[in-house]
């Protein structure tokens, strides 16, 4: 498909300008070849791609935006419209195509590409769709940047991680899936929301599957750096663990409210996979909730499962999982959480 990119062969029969509008200063050298390019392409032009899209231009994490989808035509409007609003935004490189050619060389991939379930089909039937899906974009990818590293977004992610993972033969560190690193945001605004802080001094994750049987970690939540449930204890504060759990509900709850009012989410996120890429490709090796190999930690077991761990990420990807202490009903209702997944994954014959 036709694309529109940067050029400085203004003049007549295409001459060349950029000679002639800037002139070398003396002795300089040659740019430095240790400088970095960062590339990322994005599968999936729909609301969400688009939101993911939008958010990495305006927080400037990438050099290169490359778009990636079936629809030509709407491809094509979007890049021309992002294009256009170069004159408001940092400096970047955008592409549009629906070849993965195009793709080549990316630092990271974000695939956002899902087939949407229709009136009366089963989630089986929906997953065993954007499976087949799935097996035209992760080969591709992995063929033309194979030192990538992919983050899905696609639901169900946890299962389409594990697919893009088994499709791709990369390291399971290369593979991540954006798992509950929004349902954490969420989780994080509702707590500073009862106790009036700022949600960013709120620490506090949702693990296990992108989903209904997600697990809320109370026993780690601090405000500011202090033990909320431990402070209230001390203090004899009285709290109802039906409370708890209702925060919980209203998290797992929220992505259908907001699809049951404009008709699907966006803009969170976007700015969630923004933040995840940013902390991948600047090496910032921050700590989010996302989806992961977790077999072996927190007793699961029984196949390779992916879900959402607390993890340190950076330029190499998954660099670790945090060692936080779970109480025993947490880790009981993680391993369920696995359980759940693992039973939809073995039905796939992947």
């Amino acid at each position: 498909m036709q694309k529109s990119g940067s050029s400085s062969s203004l003049g007549p029969g295409g001459l060349d300008l950029t000679q002639a509008f800037f002139r070398q200063i003396q002795r300089a050298a040659p740019p430095s070849p240790t400088k970095r390019h960062t590339k990322i392409s994005v599968v999936g032009a729909g609301n969400v791609g688009m939101a993911i899209a939008q958010t990495i231009l305006t927080q400037d994490v990438a050099d290169e935006l490359v778009l990636i989808d079936a629809k030509a035509d709407k491809l094509r409007g979007e890049m021309l419209d992002l294009q256009h609003a170069a004159a408001f935004l940092p400096r970047t490189k955008i592409h549009a195509s629906v070849d993965y050619e195009l793709t080549f060389g990316s630092d990271l991939c974000i695939v956002t590409a899902g087939a949407r379930q229709v009136p009366g089909e089963s989630r089986l039937n929906l997953l065993q769709r954007n499976v087949a899906l799935f097996k035209t974009i992760i080969p591709p990818l992995a063929r033309y940047s194979p030192e990538t590293i992919l983050l899905i977004v696609s639901n169900p992610v946890d299962v389409l991680t594990y697919v893009a993972w088994k499709l791709s033969g990369f390291p399971s560190n290369r593979v991540i899936g954006s798992g509950t690193n929004l349902d954490s945001s969420r989780f994080r605004f509702l707590i500073a929301d009862h106790l009036d802080v700022n949600a960013q001094d709120v620490q506090a994750y949702i693990v296990g599957e992108h989903g209904d049987s997600s697990v809320a970690l109370w026993s780690s939540i601090s405000v500011g750096g202090v033990p909320v449930l431990s402070f209230l204890e001390k203090q004899q504060i009285a709290y109802e663990k039906v409370t708890l759990e209702k925060i919980h509900k209203e998290v797992i709850d929220s992505a259908y409210e907001v699809i049951s009012l404009k008709g699907y989410t966006s803009w969170a996120i976007g700015y969630s996979v923004a933040n995840l890429a940013r902390s991948i490709l600047r090496d910032q090796r921050k700590v989010h909730p996302v989806s992961v190999v977790a077999n072996g930690f927190y007793g699961i077991e029984g196949g390779d499962v992916f879900l959402s761990l607390p993890a340190q990420l950076g330029r190499g990807g998954v660099l670790g999982v945090t060692n936080v202490h779970l109480t025993d009903e947490e880790a009981h209702r993680l391993r369920d959480s696995a359980k759940t997944i693992l039973e939809v994954q073995n039905q796939l014959g992947i």
